[in-house]
């Protein structure tokens, strides 16, 4: 007669605890199956003993769950792994807790927990969609941001270089008339700085930045040829300048005295410039045109 264990119900050829398998000191009878019919007789044996099947009915399986929190535990081991309560008691295994956790769950109930990342990443993308704020922030996108020049690249002497860069446009503009005129592309100003200072960089830093296309700079030449040329002028004091309108004067003198002077009166559609101050003084201009 087979054993089996009263507490994990493991099938023993002897009746001799302790159960090797989790130490308990008591076994009872296991119930054995037999068949009516030995297969090799072809049916009915004629009233005679039925013949064991050797399978063994150790009946149901038996575990120890946890009575706080339903952890179920092979071996009576308190306290639970889950919860920690020092309570286990013995039940029938119905496997429940399998099929629960095998249950997939919905598409909503995995992306719930990162909904405010996706509200976010909307915030962010509305942002830029809108406007508001720029690609340009993100590296890699927008165009190439200027290098690093010393010098003073914004203002100098209380005159401010954007304002100025406007008048040096009007002042030209007066010069042309009304048929050569031309508009001021921010596209085409913002490759001028870049030029400035990577121009200013080479001639007072240690190294000499890399180079830039002007069609990274978003400007509205279309296929058009986009030209430039550095005017540097030694001979400005800008401290002698009460205001920028009188700075501007001096610098479309001398953009229009210069080599390319021809450039700048007629023949182009639009311009941008750039004004930066070098660490000696001078007053490095970058003229650009297409």
């Amino acid at each position: 007669m087979k054993w089996r264990c009263t507490r994990c119900g493991k099938p023993h050829a002897e009746n001799d605890p302790p159960c090797d398998n989790c130490g308990h000191n008591a076994f009872e009878k296991a119930i054995v199956q037999v068949d009516d019919t030995d297969d090799h007789s072809g049916g009915d044996r004629g009233g005679s003993e039925p013949i064991p099947s050797g399978t063994v009915e150790t009946g149901p399986d038996y575990v120890w769950a946890c009575t706080n929190c339903g952890r179920e535990h092979v071996r009576n081991t308190p306290p639970c792994s889950r919860c920690g309560n020092p309570d286990l008691e013995r039940v029938e295994q119905t496997y429940a807790d399998v099929e629960r956790d095998l249950e997939t769950p919905s598409w909503f109930e995995v992306a719930t927990p990162y909904l405010p990342i996706f509200a976010v990443i909307g915030v962010v993308v509305a942002l830029f969609a809108t406007g508001i704020v720029s690609p340009s922030i993100l590296p890699g996108i927008g165009p190439p941001s200027p290098p690093d020049a010393p010098g003073q690249a914004d203002q100098a002497a209380g005159l401010d270089f954007e304002t100025t860069e406007s008048a040096v446009h009007e002042r030209l503009e007066d010069e042309r008339g009304g048929s050569d005129g031309r508009r001021y592309d921010d596209g085409l100003a913002a490759f001028a700085e870049h030029r400035n200072r990577r121009l200013v960089a080479a001639e007072f830093g240690d190294r000499e930045p890399g180079a830039a296309d002007p069609d990274e700079f978003g400007h509205d030449c279309g296929n058009a040829r986009v030209v430039g040329a550095p005017l540097v002028v030694s001979d400005l004091s800008l401290a002698e300048y009460g205001n920028e309108s009188a700075l501007a004067a001096d610098i479309a003198d001398g953009l229009l005295s210069s080599q390319f002077g021809d450039n700048v009166r007629t023949g182009y559609d639009a311009e941008g410039m750039d004004i930066h101050v070098a660490p000696n003084d001078d007053v490095y201009v970058f003229y650009v045109a297409c």
